[in-house]
């Protein structure tokens, strides 16, 4: 059964890190792409990076220089590592997957087929 748990959001204040976590269950973590994606109350959800099964990486305009994807292959974990947090990134973030191989990602929702359950960052003084 597949299956993705997101972890480590939290509460931080602007300028702080956080690094959010996505452990992988019953597929292949190596061979997949896995994307981040982020909805705050109010707004549509939007894709903020992505990682593709050769390790090719994407980050929208609003994320670019701030955040940093990678995956651990051993660990079946990919990370997505937040620095210079902004209020604005105050959202529910969430990874999702696509299994099938794929040297190009993109962070359209409709390319992934599995979903976690999304982890809480509040960015705040």
């Amino acid at each position: 059964q597949v299956q993705l748990v997101e972890s480590g959001g939290g509460l931080v204040q602007p300028g702080g890190s956080l690094r959010l976590s996505c452990a992988a269950y019953g597929f292949t973590l190596g061979y997949s792409v896995i994307g981040w994606f982020r909805q705050a109350p109010g707004k549509e959800r939007e894709g903020v990076s992505c990682i593709s099964s050769s390790d090719g990486t994407y980050y929208a305009d609003s994320v670019k220089g701030r955040f940093t994807i990678s995956r651990d292959n051993a660990n079946a974990t990919v990370y997505l590592q937040m620095n210079s947090l902004k209020p604005e990134d105050t959202a529910v973030y969430y990874c999702a997957a696509s299994t099938p191989f794929a040297h190009v990602c993109f962070i359209s929702s409709y390319e992934y087929d599995y979903w976690g359950q999304g982890t809480q960052v509040t960015v705040s003084s």
